[in-house]
């Protein structure tokens, strides 16, 4: 299998998948807003689900109070419940939740998941899918705050270990611990000056 690397190319956008829950504990809000005033400050575009709830509010609501663009990309289904954001940007209603997904991965030209639930698994999983096999070279950012994704670092391990999952599939994301350094890699990723001299190869081993 050919060794995945990361393209050295402009970012414009950040697609940030995240839990729409209000309950989740304020550790998550403040790692949401200060990852949002990195994409603000970086002069990114926020692509999100499109929510006005749980982490999605706080990043969205974060890159506007920073000066930056939002742009949300929600179902039919959610915006006819009321919970989309009336403040993005540009807001995409879309027939289905596939869809929204395709959206989603078409207007980012990176990924960064934070904490999340079966949701942002999903969607995690569909684009670093996709970068595997070779249908994008996206830059791709687990974010893993309070430690959250260790558990799922493990089973990917275990997948390793069990041949279920090729070992340069740890080349395909970089795991942050915090938005500042997640932000510094995805500097590092398109080139873009200042970064701090992080790895330009992702690994799930950080």
């Amino acid at each position: 299998m050919r060794r995945i690397g990361i393209a050295m190319t402009p970012i414009r956008s950040i697609t940030v998948y995240c839990s729409s829950s209000r309950h989740v504990a304020p550790v998550y809000f403040d790692a949401a807003r200060e990852l949002g005033r990195g994409i603000a400050g970086c002069g990114w575009t926020l692509v999100y689900g499109g929510n006005n709830l749980g982490l999605m509010d706080a990043v969205a609501s974060s890159v506007r109070g920073a000066g930056g663009k939002v742009v949300g990309i929600t179902p039919r289904l959610m915006a006819d419940q009321g919970i989309v954001d009336p403040l993005c940007d540009e807001l995409v209603v879309t027939a289905t939740m596939r869809e929204r997904k395709a959206l989603l991965e078409q207007r980012g030209d990176a990924f960064v998941a934070l904490p999340g639930g079966i949701g942002t698994f999903e969607e995690w999983f569909e684009v670093l899918v996709g970068r595997t096999l070779g249908y994008h070279d996206k830059p791709l950012v687990l974010l893993n705050v309070n430690d959250y994704y260790d558990p799922l670092l493990a089973m990917m391990e275990h997948g390793i270990e069990q041949k279920f999952i090729r070992p340069a599939a740890r080349e395909a994301y970089f795991v942050a611990r915090t938005p500042g350094q997640a932000v510094d890699y995805l500097r590092a990723a398109s080139g873009v000056a200042g970064a701090l001299g992080l790895p330009t190869e992702p690994s799930s081993l950080e």
